[in-house]
């Protein structure tokens, strides 16, 4: 990309107070020209086909399809699209999840207007970047490298872990009970431990989390 040509730049966010802010950053930037902007992963997909924007802000967790899935539909059409996570969240599991759909870059929404447009300008040109805190995480896990990876939602037990695992896999409790040997009232009870720690309500969102962290597969 040339440097005398604005980066286009689409903001996917469910939040509009945010999405305001973040359309006027871009249009206040001389670096950057702005794309258009998406409510949901869906439509996230739907305004990049149409407006093939340089760089996609991208927040995780959205209604309906997530910033992770809408991440890997978005790449799959169009590969050079950089991919900017912009969230709430600094966990490994979101690190890694953004990393394998192909995300480019992952700051912390709390980053000031400067940290975001120099973000994005590198996106722009194909580089990596993470925040601060963020660099900590990734730098961990290359140190420790296979001996020692970092495990999805290292919060749970180990028990919880393998049946996150066969639920993201599609298993019912009843199916999880036989092939773990435990009773259905134990497997309940862990399900019940694992969406609050998750913070989700039911089966199908705590799927999707999963799966976007690579379980289930």
């Amino acid at each position: 990309m040339s440097t005398d040509t604005p980066i286009r730049v689409l903001v996917a966010d469910d939040h509009p107070v945010f999405r305001t802010g973040l359309r006027t950053l871009v249009e206040e930037s001389p670096l950057l020209e702005y794309a258009g902007e998406a409510a949901d992963g869906e439509q996230a997909v739907a305004v990049c086909r149409q407006q093939r924007p340089d760089v996609v802000l991208m927040d995780i967790r959205m209604p309906g399809v997530s910033g992770i899935d809408a991440t890997r539909r978005i790449l799959a059409d169009r590969p050079g699209t950089g991919v900017l996570m912009l969230t709430m969240l600094e966990d490994d599991t979101s690190v890694f999840a953004a990393m394998r759909a192909g995300a480019r870059g992952y700051i912390l929404k709390g980053a000031d207007p400067d940290q975001i447009t120099r973000a994005i300008t590198a996106v722009a040109a194909g580089e990596l970047i993470f925040g601060a805190a963020l660099a900590a995480h990734m730098a961990a896990f290359f140190r420790n490298g296979s001996r020692d990876p970092v495990r999805a939602f290292p919060g749970l037990s180990t028990r919880e872990h393998d049946i996150l695992n066969l639920i993201a896999a599609g298993q019912s409790n009843t199916a999880i009970a036989e092939r773990l040997a435990l009773s259905e009232k134990t497997i309940r009870n862990n399900v019940s431990s694992i969406f609050a720690k998750l913070q989700v309500t039911d089966r199908a969102t705590a799927i999707v989390r999963a799966r976007d962290a690579g379980l289930g597969t």
